[in-house]
C-alpha cells in the first residue's frame, strides 16, 4: 500500500469508526433553519454552533434583496468579472463594503477562503517573508504557502515575537504580517494596539482577517478597530461574507491602488467566476441591516456574557472573551465527541473539533450563541453543556463508558 492509499484508508477508517458508534455529527442535513433553531431529521433542535452571529438568516429586508436580484439577474453571471461577469450589482456591493469597513475601496471574491488565498499569494512572492499567527485560519496558511514568500509561524498572539523576528530581517526585505482579527476554534481578539506599533515600526504591512469580527466586535458591529478605537490603522482588512452577514463570498478592503492590483493580479478574481448576483445583493442588505439594528449587536455581546457567566456557574472553565466563541476543550477526540452525543440527544446542536482542525491533544466543542438565541435559550446551552462535561470527562477519566 502506498502512502496516498495509506492516508485515504487512515481517514475512511477513522469515519466508519465514529459512524459505527453513532459519534460522528458532520455532514448533517439540515432540513430548516428557523432563528436559534435548525431541523435535522425531522426534530427540532437548538443550535449551539451557528456562525450567524447576529440572527439575519432569514431577515425579510435580506431575502427580499435576494429575490429581486434573481428576478432581474439570473441565478449566474457570463463568467469572471474581469471580463463579461461584472455587473453593477457587483460594484454596489464593494462600494458598500468599503464604506461599512471605512476604506477607500473594497473587491469581492467568491468565498472568504478565496480572498484571503487571492490576496496574499498575489502580494508576497519570493524572497518576501510573511509572518503568520500559528492558530490562524487555513485559509490564511494556504494563501502563505502558494505565494511562495517565507513563511514564519509566530506563536499565537505573541506581538513580542513577531517584533524579534521582524527586527532579524535583513534591510529592504519586505514583509507582512496576517493574523485573524477573532480566531474562529478559540474565540479570543488579536492584541492589534500591539501589532500596529511593531508593524509601523518595523515597516511590515498588516493584514487582519474580519471574518469572526464583523458584527460582532465595536459598538455597532464595524469590526477590530472600532474596538479598540484605533481608525484607520489595517492596511488589508479580510471578511467572509458568509457569517454575521448572511450570504456568501468574501472580500478584501483598503486602499484605492490595492483594490486596483487585486482585481488584475489576484488569481482568483481574474480566473473564478463572479459572486452569485442574488449573493451580492443580500450581503449589501445585509450592511444596510446591521447598521440601522444596531441592537442586534447589543444584543449579541449580552448573550455572550451570559453564555459565558452560565458555564463558569456550572463548573467549566471558559475565558472572559468578548466573542461568541466559546471552547470547551476537552483534550482528547472521545470527550468531544461524547458530549456531542449527550447534548444531540437532548435536541442541541453542538459540533465537536478534532484534529487536524485544532492542534493535536486539544479536541473541543465550539460552543456559539447568535442574538437570534433568548436569555432562556442561552441558559440552557450554558446548562446542558456543563451537565455533559460533569457527566461525560470524570467518567472517561476513570475509565467508565
Amino acid at each position: 500500500m502506498d502512502h496516498i492509499e495509506q492516508r485515504i484508508r487512515d481517514l475512511a477508517d477513522r469515519e466508519r469508526a465514529y459512524r459505527s458508534r453513532e459519534l460522528y455529527f458532520y455532514l448533517q442535513p439540515v432540513e430548516a433553519i428557523d432563528g436559534a433553531y435548525v431541523t435535522i431529521g425531522g426534530r427540532r433542535m437548538l443550535h449551539a454552533s451557528s456562525y450567524s452571529y447576529l440572527g439575519l438568516i432569514g431577515h425579510p429586508i435580506i431575502e427580499d434583496a435576494a429575490r429581486a436580484a434573481l428576478a432581474h439577474y439570473g441565478t449566474g453571471t457570463h463568467g469572471v468579472r474581469l471580463l463579461a461577469g461584472n455587473t453593477d450589482l457587483h460594484d454596489r456591493l464593494e462600494a458598500r463594503v468599503s464604506a461599512f469597513m471605512g476604506t477607500a475601496a473594497a473587491v469581492a471574491y467568491s468565498s472568504g477562503y478565496l480572498a484571503n488565498l487571492a490576496a496574499i499569494s498575489a502580494l508576497l512572492g519570493k524572497g518576501d517573508v510573511v509572518l503568520c499567527d500559528k492558530l490562524n485560519h487555513a485559509s490564511i496558511v494556504d494563501g502563505c504557502l502558494l505565494s511562495g514568500a517565507r513563511l514564519v509561524r509566530v506563536p499565537h498572539n505573541d506581538v513580542s515575537a513577531i517584533d524579534r523576528t521582524l527586527a532579524g530581517l535583513s534591510g529592504g526585505t519586505a514583509a507582512m504580517v496576517v493574523v485573524d482579527a477573532v480566531f474562529s476554534m478559540d474565540g479570543d481578539v488579536i492584541d492589534l494596539p500591539g501589532l500596529v506599533e511593531v508593524c509601523r515600526r518595523r515597516r511590515a504591512w498588516l493584514m487582519v482577517d474580519e471574518s469572526h469580527s464583523l458584527g460582532v466586535l465595536g459598538d455597532d458591529g464595524r469590526g477590530l478597530e472600532q474596538y479598540y478605537g484605533l481608525p484607520d490603522v489595517i492596511q488589508i482588512k479580510m471578511s467572509s461574507l458568509s457569517k454575521s452577514v448572511p450570504s456568501a463570498g468574501g472580500f478584501i478592503a483598503g486602499s484605492h491602488d490595492l483594490v486596483s492590483y487585486l482585481r488584475h493580479a489576484s488569481r482568483a478574481f481574474v480566473f473564478s467566476a463572479a459572486l452569485p448576483p442574488s449573493s451580492a445583493a443580500a450581503a449589501i442588505a445585509s450592511l444596510d441591516v446591521i447598521e440601522g439594528e444596531p441592537q442586534r449587536v447589543a444584543r449579541l455581546q449580552s448573550r455572550v456574557k451570559r453564555l459565558r457567566h452560565g458555564l463558569r456557574a456550572g463548573g467549566v472553565h471558559v475565558r472572559d472573551d468578548p466573542t461568541p466563541i466559546v471552547p470547551i476543550i476537552t483534550g482528547d477526540d472521545e470527550a468531544a465527541l461524547r458530549m456531542s452525543r449527550v447534548l444531540f440527544d437532548q435536541g442541541i446542536f453542538a459540533l465537536p473539533i478534532l484534529s487536524p482542525a485544532v492542534p493535536p491533544r486539544t479536541s473541543r466543542l465550539r460552543i456559539t450563541v447568535t442574538a437570534a438565541h433568548t436569555e432562556k435559550e442561552v441558559d440552557t446551552i450554558a446548562g446542558a453543556v456543563a451537565a455533559a462535561w460533569r457527566d461525560v470527562v470524570p467518567a472517561l477519566a476513570e475509565g467508565r463508558t
